[in-house]
């Protein structure tokens, strides 16, 4: 049996633009995507800081060190250039693995720098 469980978590990025005629996902930096373990094209959930909102969509690579965090297509309906976001990326783990598994959170400031990198138990 596989348990789906948190892989990793991108916490309070912003919004920097969005984008409603366009083929729907979430652009964000590559260097935040490498840095989260998480790849082009994976699931994640959006959950919007400001209005709400959460959403599930797939990831696009937006260029290194670009600082951006995108949102396309009709998900742009749900967030605005200046919300605050966390992306939440899960993985599929034996539940011996789940166990142990230290999931990856990126803490990021009002300009998308990055403020801290942790590798932690899910309760903490």
């Amino acid at each position: 049996m596989l348990i789906t469980m948190l892989h990793s978590k991108i916490h309070r990025a912003t919004v920097t633009h969005s984008e409603l005629h366009y083929n729907g996902s979430m652009g964000i930096d590559t260097d935040y995507l490498d840095k989260a373990g998480m790849i082009h094209g994976q699931q994640i959930d959006v959950l919007n800081i400001n209005n709400g909102e959460r959403f599930t969509t797939y990831l696009i690579a937006e260029p290194r060190g670009s600082k951006r965090f995108g949102i396309y297509g009709a998900a742009a309906h749900l967030a605005d250039p200046g919300d605050k976001v966390i992306i939440i990326a899960y993985a599929q783990m034996e539940p011996a693995e789940a166990k142990i598994y230290k999931p990856t959170v990126l803490i990021l400031d009002d300009e998308n720098n990055l403020l801290s990198e942790i590798h932690t138990d899910i309760e903490e």
